[in-house]
């Protein structure tokens, strides 16, 4: 499987068929393909929320930035490692890649 490189115009959008549930403030998730369970934590289940329709990496940092004292670099880099485990996982869907 050859893997997208995630850039800030790049769509993200979650995959169907997980079971997910709010546990203490943060999300978890039962992933029905792969039987896994997954603790997404509390920004984690922020970004899950926001990947319900397709969405753009560059409006996941914006929003995500606007909420939490974090510079952008660092919002970007977290938030595009946190997708990049996701794609690992196969839960979430990578489209619109240009450049």
């Amino acid at each position: 499987m050859t893997k997208m490189k995630i850039t800030k115009n790049t769509l993200v959008s979650q995959k169907t068929g997980n079971i997910v549930s709010d546990m203490d403030g943060e999300k978890v998730m039962l992933s029905i393909q792969s039987g896994k369970y997954f603790n997404l934590g509390e920004i984690g289940g922020e970004i899950w929320e926001l990947i319900k329709e397709p969405t753009s990496i560059h409006n996941l940092v914006t929003t995500i930035q606007s909420q939490y004292d974090v510079t952008q670099d660092e919002c970007e880099q977290q938030v595009t490692a946190f997708l990049n485990q996701l794609v690992e996982e196969e839960l979430i869907t990578v489209e619109g890649n240009d450049k």
